[in-house]
């Protein structure tokens, strides 16, 4: 009787173990989710901040790329772009004698099907003497790998492929999470393309030598925004199309070019002026409040407006040309008259939006005004 008490006492006792262990094995796995969750935040968070840095395009994703291997503790990782003509490697630690072949794995069959249905592909060897099929003369770097297909709004991109050295290193792997680091590798590309396509649009005003309107969504941004909150300005040469048409089209060149240099030698190197478009420029004072801004124009703008601009070298034959023309002579000297509009920009917000809003007012303000507007 006494035996059959104790051998019930330890069921009860074992069972209560097995539930004491289940309950524990649950909590360590819902740790080991939450813990994973935290990783994949702070990894995003450090995929952002990497965005946000004032580095070239390239830079950033290969330092996208060495976050993934340092905190996935991923041996080899490689990101392929395709730019529209050819596949180009962005970031890979792999020896660069690799690359070819790393870059061309579009054209490999087992990859083809992963392209078209957008899925992740998984390929190991079984033992060392073996070889994945799409390497060429590499036989001891790369036993295993994950080949991630990269889609940007439904249109494919390229890839990202992950190696390692260990045959079947991969099969306990949870692909779920290297999916959520795969979007956040597309979101990273998309808005770097976009920063891209701000570097290599900008342009240079072959009168003024001065940049286009987007180095300010570039380049000229990354200066800009060191501070939170700058004063944007926008000024148009409100006579420059009169002068094009009544006397020359030279001598409007002539006014743009001196009204550009006038402005560009009475300001800092902290202060961006760009050709904005036809007869207006704009000019973002990188942390000066409007105060500021509105004694500097209005020290400035007496003495530009005051400036008589003509083309010496030109004289006769404008003259000659309005003679032919039936015209009386015209003045070749003239005075650049200025309307200008500013604003606040605050770090963080729209600079094109706050360029819009200049620009829409000095489109429609009446030809004669020569102010300085705050708006």
């Amino acid at each position: 009787m006494h035996a059959v008490i104790i051998v019930v006492v330890l069921v009860i006792i074992v069972i209560g173990l097995v539930i004491y262990n289940l309950n524990i094995s649950k909590k360590i796995q819902t740790f080991n989710n939450i813990n994973q969750r935290i990783n994949n935040l702070s990894i995003v968070q450090d995929f952002m901040s990497t965005i946000g840095e004032r580095l070239p395009v390239e830079q950033k994703i290969q330092k996208i790329n060495d976050i993934m291997i340092e905190k996935y503790e991923i041996k080899y990782s490689t990101i392929v772009v395709f730019d529209g003509t050819e596949y180009s490697i962005k970031a890979s630690n792999v020896d660069k004698k690799h690359w070819n072949s790393l870059k061309s794995l579009q054209d490999v069959d087992m990859f083809k099907d992963s392209i078209a249905t957008a899925t992740p592909k998984y390929v190991t060897v079984n033992k060392e003497g073996e070889r994945l099929p799409y390497q060429q003369v590499e036989f001891g770097r790369a036993k295993s790998a994950i080949f991630f297909p990269l889609y940007i709004d439904n249109v494919y991109i390229g890839y990202w492929i992950i190696e390692s050295g260990t045959p079947h290193d991969f099969d306990n792997v949870d692909i779920t999470i290297l999916d959520v680091v795969k979007d956040n590798i597309v979101s990273a590309i998309k808005s770097m393309m976009h920063q891209k396509t701000l570097e290599t649009i900008v342009r240079t005003d072959k009168f003024t030598g001065l940049k286009s309107e987007t180095y300010l969504y570039g380049e000229g941004k990354k200066i800009i925004d060191k501070y939170t909150m700058s004063t944007v300005c926008m000024f148009k040469i409100t006579n420059l199309e009169l002068i094009n048409n009544k006397i020359s089209r030279e001598l409007g060149n002539k006014v743009v070019t001196k009204v550009s240099e006038f402005f560009e030698q009475n300001i800092t190197d902290e202060y961006i002026m760009v050709r904005y478009m036809g007869p207006k420029f704009a000019i973002v004072f990188s942390g000066v409040e409007i105060e500021g801004v509105v004694d500097f124009l209005n020290d400035k703008k007496d003495v530009i407006e005051g400036l008589k601009i003509s083309i010496d070298d030109s004289i006769e034959e404008v003259a000659q040309t309005e003679k032919k023309r039936g015209r009386k002579k015209q003045p070749t000297a003239v005075c650049p008259k200025l309307n200008f509009a500013i604003s606040t920009y605050y770090k963080g917000t729209g600079l094109e939006e706050v360029l819009r809003k200049l620009e829409n007012y000095l489109d429609s303000a009446p030809i004669e005004e020569s102010d300085i507007n705050n708006i």
